[in-house]
């Protein structure tokens, strides 16, 4: 486990952005639950989280089309909310960083860690913006 002063800069990104922060299994369940599309971000201490995963996914909201509801847990920290995400994410196996897109609570796009080592925040953005187009 990270201790929180380290990863509370890494959380801020996105939850000064709009994302809501999980923290338990009942946040995630609530999460997924709503109605339209959620997407969440397992938030990463890496640096392909810090270099591309989370600039990314941030570019990705600037259009016009977005998920209606943001959310992050963090792998390493949100022990409890990262595993229960992870288990809506089956069939995919557990990675960090990740971003996964809800519908209805339903998983219909995900970028897993090899989507996003080795590739540029406008890549993954551009990933995402596809998704949204689709399913947002």
């Amino acid at each position: 486990m990270y201790p929180e002063e380290l990863v509370k800069p890494m959380r801020e990104e996105l939850t000064n952005q709009g994302f809501s922060a999980l923290y338990t299994e009942g946040d995630v369940d609530s999460a997924l639950s709503k109605e339209g599309t959620t997407l969440v971000m397992v938030n990463s201490v890496c640096g392909c989280a810090a270099g591309t995963a989370r600039p990314g996914t941030l570019a990705s909201l600037l259009g016009d089309k977005k998920p209606d509801h943001l959310t992050t847990v963090f792998a390493g920290v949100d022990k409890e909310s990262t595993q229960k995400a992870r288990e809506y994410m089956i069939p995919f196996p557990p990675s960090s960083p990740a971003v996964a897109l809800f519908k209805d609570g339903e998983l219909v796009h995900m970028l897993e860690r090899h989507h996003i080592e080795g590739r540029s925040a406008q890549m993954i953005a551009e990933n995402l913006v596809t998704a949204y187009d689709e399913f947002c």
